[in-house]
Order: structure tokens, then C-alpha cells, then sequence
């Protein structure tokens, strides 16, 4: 999986909630990318999209970022390592993030703490909502 340098960054932006920079992945030539910004914030219809149009990896990865060890053992079973760094990274394990920046993968390590970002704020939300309910 090669992104150029200028693209991962453009994701990691996008990924973070930049809607221009998630429509120009979107409208050239990278809507996978697109695609898994919305598939990061549960939206079921861009992971079924994901899995459908030959990205399963990429789902793999955000499967992964959600404390699934099995779809982190499938990307690392068929080869996808950074993605497997990238999945515990963004699930608040630092030493993949570290794996990632020795081997001079400062791109991906970035993307795996914009995904942290996002998802350490949905759990954020979904236990202050929880309280509130139960209060």
C-alpha cells in the first residue's frame, strides 16, 4: 500500500475533520481514503463501501483501532505491518507508534494519532452520554 508523502498528510487532515481535504481524496482518485474517514466514525455504510470495493485492509485497520486482535492479526498475516502498527497506535499503544517512527514511518505514525484523536473522542462522548443516561 504506497500513498505519496502529500497524501497521507491530506488524510490525516481529513481524517481529523477537514471536509475539503476528505472531497479532493475523494475526487482524485484516493475515495477509499475518503471513505474511511467516515468509516473511523462508525458510519456503517462507508465500511460496508470499504469491504465491497476491495479496501477489507482498511477496514482491518479501523477494526483494528477498536481493540480487535484478530483483524490486527490479519493485516499482519497478509503482509499489511505498518497498517497492524497503525491499528494498535491508534489504539493507544505507544510502542507501535514508536515501531512506526523507527523504521521512518513519521506519515503513518501520524495518521495512527489522528485516528487516536477521533476515536479516544467518540469513547469520550459515548461515556459522558452514558452518565448522563444513568444519572
Amino acid at each position: 500500500m504506497q500513498y505519496p508523502a502529500k497524501v497521507l498528510l491530506a488524510w490525516g487532515e481529513a481524517i481529523s475533520g477537514n471536509k475539503e481535504l476528505k472531497d479532493w481524496l475523494a475526487g482524485n482518485g484516493y475515495p477509499e481514503l475518503a471513505m474511511s474517514c467516515h468509516a473511523i466514525r462508525n458510519h456503517g455504510p462507508s465500511r460496508t463501501w470499504l469491504m465491497e470495493n476491495g479496501h477489507p485492509h482498511l477496514m482491518a485497520m479501523i477494526r483494528g483501532s477498536e481493540g480487535d486482535r484478530q483483524a490486527v492479526g490479519w493485516l499482519r498475516g497478509y503482509g499489511y505491518t505498518y497498517l497492524a502498527w497503525v491499528a494498535e497506535g491508534a489504539d493507544n499503544l505507544d510502542d507501535s507508534i514508536k515501531s512506526l517512527l523507527q523504521q521512518d514511518q513519521r506519515e503513518w505514525a501520524g495518521i495512527a494519532l489522528k485516528i487516536r484523536s477521533v476515536k479516544n473522542q467518540i469513547e469520550g462522548d459515548h461515556n459522558s452520554l452514558y452518565k448522563i443516561s444513568r444519572s
